[in-house]
């Protein structure tokens, strides 16, 4: 089975990261202005996250403060606190597509687990270097339902990477099976990711990373075996 893996070639299309459309709010902006309003408001519920607020406590008040909007002006676009932290996972999970698709084509990983490590190991990157959509992501059930269902869609984000490389590089059929796989697989990668971020230390994070390596990539590609 190793033997028969080979890497994507560099000038083999890799899959496009969709533009989602952005969670419900009161209005949907158009005009410049109104999307650097957006901006604003994203930007700053982001930093009190990223400094430490604890989502829990954090109101639309106090980010329309932190932006520089009124209340009023914050209402127009977004309904409640949901959906501004819902705006923030989805622009958050799109950023990681574009600086996957990018680690991708500069690395050219060899094989399954190569292509698997490369993956993981860029997650876990961009939830070190940004722990506002940590603690959304990982700190309790703060997305909404509604967009962790749009983001378990096999076609999205690291699955969908996952999916193209199986399909385009190793032959696989692009199945229900596969999807099924696929959607434990992140499902299962989701949990140990949570559980290693609670390790207390760095050592012990990547003890247990490397583990989810193990897990995934022998259900996934049965390359490696217990050790």
């Amino acid at each position: 089975m190793v033997d028969s893996l080979k890497p994507i070639e560099a000038t083999e299309p890799q899959p496009t990261p969709k533009r989602k459309v952005p969670p419900p709010g009161r209005r949907t902006p158009r005009q410049g202005r109104s999307q650097e309003t957006v901006g604003k408001i994203i930007d700053a519920a982001s930093a009190l996250l990223a400094q430490g607020t604890d989502i829990r406590t954090l109101t639309t008040n106090r980010v329309a403060e932190a932006a520089g909007v009124s209340v009023g002006g914050l209402y127009r676009f977004f309904s409640d606190k949901q959906a501004i932290i819902d705006a923030i996972a989805v622009q958050r999970l799109d950023e990681f597509q574009v600086l996957l698709l990018e680690k991708v084509a500069l690395e050219q990983p060899q094989g399954g687990s190569g292509y698997l490590d490369v993956v993981v190991d860029s997650f876990v990157a961009f939830l070190e270097n940004h722990p506002e959509f940590r603690q959304i992501a990982y700190g309790g059930s703060y997305i909404s339902a509604r967009v962790r269902q749009e983001q378990s869609d096999p076609a999205e984000g690291g699955s969908g990477f996952m999916k193209h490389f199986m399909v385009n590089a190793l032959g696989m059929d692009p199945s229900h099976d596969l999807d099924l796989k696929l959607r434990i697989a992140a499902e299962v990668g989701d949990r140990l990711i949570a559980h290693a971020f609670d390790q207390p230390s760095d050592e012990a994070r990547a003890d247990v990373i490397r583990e989810l390596k193990i897990l995934i990539g022998g259900y996934l590609f049965d390359e490696r075996g217990m050790i």
